[in-house]
C-alpha cells in the first residue's frame, strides 16, 4: 500500500449499527475521519429474497441453533467483489490472528470480513468462494462483529499517520516476538513503590538494555511458547 492511498475496510454483517463502534474513538477515529482509512458496512439482510429479510434456516442433519444460508451470503459477498482486499471469514475454526497476519492486511489495500452469526456460514459458500478464515482466538463470542473489531482495531493502528509516534509500534508486544516490558511515569515514588533506577539515569542504551532484557523475562515466564519461538529465530542465543 503506498502511504498516499486509503485503506478500506468492507464488512458484511446483519448488525451494521456495530460499525464503527470503538473504531470511531481515539487515533483510529481521527484517521477515518482524515481519510487513512474508509469503512463500508454491508447488511447481508438486504440480500435476502423474502419480505421477512430471513438470512439463516435448520442445519441440515440436525441440532441446535440456525446456519446462515449460501444464496444469501453469496448474494452480498458479490456485491463486494470489486472492493480491495482479501476476503475473510472470522471463524474460530480459523489461522490465528497475530502480528505477522496484522502487518500482512496493513501492507494491503484493505480487507473484506464476512461476520457470521448463528452456528455459522453454510460450508458450501465458503469453499465456492474459497474464504480465508481467521480466529482472534480459542474462545467462542456471539458473532463475528466483535472479531471483526478486533481485527480492525490491530491493523488500523499500523496504517501511516494512524499513530501520534510511528516509533511506538515497534516498542509493542509481539512487534520483536517479545512481550512488551513493564512501563512507569510519574510520580517516581507512589505508596513506597519506586520507577527501576536505569529510567531516572538519561542513559539510553543502559535502558534499552533493560527493557530488552525485562521483555525477555516476561515472556519466558508468561508465554513460553512465544519465547521457544523467539529463542529459535535467533539461534538459541538468549
Amino acid at each position: 500500500m503506498s502511504l498516499s492511498s486509503q485503506w478500506r475496510a468492507t464488512v458484511l454483517t446483519i448488525f451494521p449499527k456495530a460499525f464503527p463502534g470503538p473504531l470511531g474513538l481515539s487515533l483510529a477515529g481521527r484517521g477515518l475521519q482524515r481519510g487513512i482509512w474508509s469503512l463500508e458496512t454491508v447488511d447481508i439482510r438486504d440480500f435476502a429474497q423474502d419480505r421477512h429479510r430471513t438470512v439463516d434456516d435448520a442445519p441440515l442433519g440436525g441440532g441446535p441453533g440456525m446456519v446462515m444460508r449460501p444464496d444469501v451470503v453469496d448474494r452480498a459477498l458479490g456485491s463486494v467483489e470489486a472492493r480491495p482486499g482479501r476476503l475473510i471469514y472470522l471463524s474460530p475454526r480459523g489461522r490465528l490472528l497475530d502480528q505477522v497476519l496484522v502487518r500482512e492486511l496493513a501492507a494491503e489495500d484493505g480487507v473484506k470480513l464476512l461476520c457470521g452469526r448463528f452456528e455459522g456460514v453454510d460450508q458450501r459458500v465458503l469453499d465456492a468462494r474459497a474464504i480465508e478464515e481467521v480466529s482472534v482466538g480459542d474462545y467462542v463470542l456471539s458473532g463475528g462483529e466483535t472479531a471483526a473489531l478486533v481485527l480492525l482495531d490491530a491493523v488500523i493502528r499500523l496504517l501511516p499517520g494512524v499513530m501520534g509516534n510511528e516509533d511506538s509500534p515497534g516498542e509493542e508486544s509481539f512487534e520483536r516476538g517479545l512481550l512488551e516490558y513493564p512501563q512507569y511515569t510519574r510520580p517516581a515514588l507512589w505508596q513506597g513503590r519506586e520507577v527501576p533506577e536505569v529510567l531516572l539515569s538519561g542513559h539510553h542504551e543502559r535502558v534499552r538494555q533493560w527493557r530488552l532484557e525485562r521483555a525477555q523475562e516476561i515472556t519466558r515466564q508468561r508465554r513460553p511458547d512465544l519465547w521457544a519461538r523467539y529463542r529459535e529465530d535467533r539461534g538459541s542465543k538468549t
